[in-house]
C-alpha cells in the first residue's frame, strides 16, 4: 500500500442512518467511492471516460464493521492504495470517527479498469502516472 494517507471528511446526515441513528452499512461504499474520486480527481475520470471510453468498476469489496457511526458526526475517510498488476488497483479505506482509537469501518476495495463494452483493459498510463505522483 502507498505510504501516503489521503483524508476526506464526510458529514453523516440523518438520511444516511437507519431508525437508530447509525449509518446504514451500504452507505460506507458511497463514502469510500467519494474518497477515491478525490484521490484521482473527478475531472480526470470524466475525461478518461469521454475521450477513451475507459472507466473503473468494483471487482471485490471486503468490509469489516468495528463500531457504529452515528448521525451528525464528521468522519475522516483515510485512503491508501496500490497498483496491483496490469488491470487492477487495490484500496484500503478506513472510516474514523472523531477522537477514535481505531477505525469504525475498514474496507478493502479492488477496482478493475473496463471499457464501455465492460471488457477488461490495462490501466491507462495517465492513471498510473497520476497515482504514482499522488
Amino acid at each position: 500500500m502507498s505510504n501516503k494517507t489521503y483524508h476526506h471528511a464526510v458529514q453523516i446526515y440523518y438520511e444516511d442512518t437507519d431508525h437508530s441513528g447509525v449509518v446504514y452499512h451500504p452507505n460506507f461504499l458511497k463514502y469510500f467511492e467519494r474518497a477515491r474520486e478525490h484521490v484521482i480527481d473527478s475531472q480526470v475520470l470524466n475525461k478518461l471516460w469521454n475521450e477513451q471510453g475507459i472507466g473503473f468498476a468494483v471487482y471485490k469489496a471486503n468490509m469489516i464493521f468495528q463500531d457504529g457511526v452515528e448521525f451528525a458526526e464528521v468522519c475522516d475517510i483515510r485512503t491508501h492504495f496500490e497498483i496491483e498488476g496490469k488491470y487492477k488497483t487495490v484500496w484500503r479505506q478506513e472510516v474514523w470517527r472523531p477522537n477514535a482509537v481505531r477505525p469504525a469501518v475498514i474496507g478493502d476495495i479492488e477496482m478493475v479498469c473496463l471499457d464501455k463494452n465492460k471488457q477488461l483493459q490495462p490501466l491507462p498510463l495517465a492513471i498510473i502516472n497520476l497515482l504514482n505522483k499522488v
